[in-house]
């Protein structure tokens, strides 16, 4: 599947599994852990209510639970203690997407209508609280101390990561290692979160709980890599194409093509890009200008290095099928579609 220096082949690419195939063998634990994370919703609120109702139809793809339950089934067994961090993080994880939304002004979310689209930001805010209180009291009348400090250590990352990248993308002076610090603050700090938690809830000793955060960490990486790919696709992804040029953040590709141009070309992009009202023509020049800098097929390689690390890690465990859906996991994150 992985050559030695952590290449990927085209056929791995083209037997990629889908999400579906990958949960199946663990689809009876996902299906418990739903049924757990919905009793930690409900509330006599009517209001509340609806605005969960709804965002129980926006469900994702559920990737972090899985990662959770996956972490736990490699390092020991799935036990309530599981299904109990996977729905501390999937609580934290959607607080985070609804605070998200508010501050991008974000009119969709996963094909529907955002919350803050419907009913404005200030109920949006307080779902989002809603959701955070949740999850510290589930930790709380569980006596769950060690996951409230992993993804208590999760939630400051996360805040300093986005502070980072506001900082950053305003001034329009990230570098590429300032760029790796803020994904792995801003997205990779909650995989590492899902990881080390998993292998808590089974006990899992120190080793194998610093394997598993190093795995979560270099899952991170990859991740939000692909994520700055996908925003160069022309196609219908699931994600907006070409959000985050429209939004003025810096990422990987158009980073590496602006480090290999000379001096006219990067002042003439970042000129471009700092603009904030882009026509359509402006981001075919800014999405031209990194395909043909080899700003995508450098963060590419640096996406398949990443998920080639978590692999070699994840290695390390005795042969299973838990760790074949692990790894078939890992590939899903960087050929998704969206």
């Amino acid at each position: 599947m992985i050559s030695d220096n952590s290449e990927y082949t085209e056929k791995d690419k083209k037997t990629i599994s889908s999400l579906a195939e990958i949960q199946k063998p663990i689809r009876a634990e996902l299906n418990a852990f739903k049924v757990h994370f919905k009793k930690h919703l409900r509330t006599d609120v009517f209001l509340l209510n609806r605005l969960i109702d709804y965002l129980l139809r926006m469900k994702g793809k559920e990737m972090r639970p899985l990662l959770v339950l996956l972490s736990a089934r490699i390092s020991g067994e799935i036990s309530e203690r599981t299904y109990t961090a996977a729905t501390m993080i999937e609580l934290l994880h959607t607080a985070t997407l609804i605070h998200d939304d508010v501050v991008d002004e974000a009119e969709k979310r996963r094909g529907f209508f955002s919350i803050n689209y419907i009913w404005k930001n200030k109920a949006s805010v307080l779902l989002g609280d809603y959701l955070l209180a949740r999850g510290l009291l589930v930790a709380v009348r569980e006596k769950e101390t060690e996951l409230l400090e992993s993804l208590s250590t999760a939630v400051q990352k996360m805040s300093e990561g986005e502070l980072r990248q506001l900082k950053a993308s305003k001034l329009q002076n990230i570098t590429e290692d300032k760029y790796f610090q803020i994904i792995s603050e801003k997205t990779g700090s909650l995989l590492v979160a899902c990881c080390e938690c998993g292998a808590i809830s089974t006990g899992a000793s120190p080793e194998i709980r610093e394997r598993l955060k190093l795995i979560g960490y270099h899952i991170g990486l990859a991740f939000q890599i692909k994520d700055d790919l996908l925003d160069y696709s022309s196609n219908n992804t699931g994600k907006s194409s070409a959000n985050d040029i429209i939004e003025r953040k810096i990422t990987l590709p158009f980073l590496a093509a602006m480090d290999s141009s000379d001096r006219r070309a990067k002042r003439t992009m970042k000129r471009l890009y700092r603009k904030k009202n882009k026509t359509d023509e402006d981001i075919s020049e800014i999405k031209s200008f990194v395909y043909h800098s080899g700003g995508i097929a450098y963060a590419k390689n640096k996406m398949e290095y990443y998920a080639g690390c978590a692999l070699k890690l994840l290695y390390e465990f005795p042969d299973s099928e838990t760790r074949h859906i692990f790894s078939e996991f890992i590939r899903f994150v960087i050929y998704r579609k969206k």
